[in-house]
């Protein structure tokens, strides 16, 4: 048996950490249904344009796909999704996105004591020269590395 704070990394949104900088981060519940919930287990999650957005004092997940097979009617793969957050962090978070410039982006999906967490952060967009610089970086830390060994 693990430990119950342990958290199983069900996938992790790479291309936000490479199109954004990331200046917050939130850990949110999310509301899934139980097909939902049994392909978020097996990994089919794509976070391809999914942002979240404030509505009427909630916010939701939208554009994460879950590819699921529903047992009845047609799947809906890309609906939107209630994220689970305490009101003062509803408060904080939708004023942070109110900020010229910036959104809100989920950056990972998680299991942590048998929830599935949706991690989120407050992001603002880099420029062209920011993205080659940290390319750059990776491709020289790796040659480090491989030197090295």
């Amino acid at each position: 048996m693990g430990n119950a704070d342990e958290i199983k990394m069900i996938a992790k949104n790479k291309k936000a950490f490479f199109d954004y900088h990331i200046l917050d981060k939130w850990e949110a519940g999310i509301q899934l249904t139980g097909d939902e919930v049994k392909a978020v287990r097996n990994g089919k999650v794509n976070f391809k344009d999914s942002y979240a957005q404030a509505e009427k004092g909630e916010f939701f997940l939208v554009g994460l796909h879950i590819s699921y097979t529903k047992s009845y009617g047609t799947p809906m793969p890309d609906r939107k999704r209630k994220l689970l957050l305490h009101k003062a962090e509803i408060r904080r978070i939708s004023s942070k996105s109110q900020e010229k410039g910036l959104t809100i982006v989920p950056l990972a999906v998680y299991i942590k004591k048998n929830y599935i967490k949706v991690e989120i952060g407050t992001a603002k967009g880099k420029a062209l020269y920011d993205k080659r610089r940290a390319t750059k970086e990776k491709e020289l830390s790796r040659n480090i590395r491989r030197e090295v060994w």
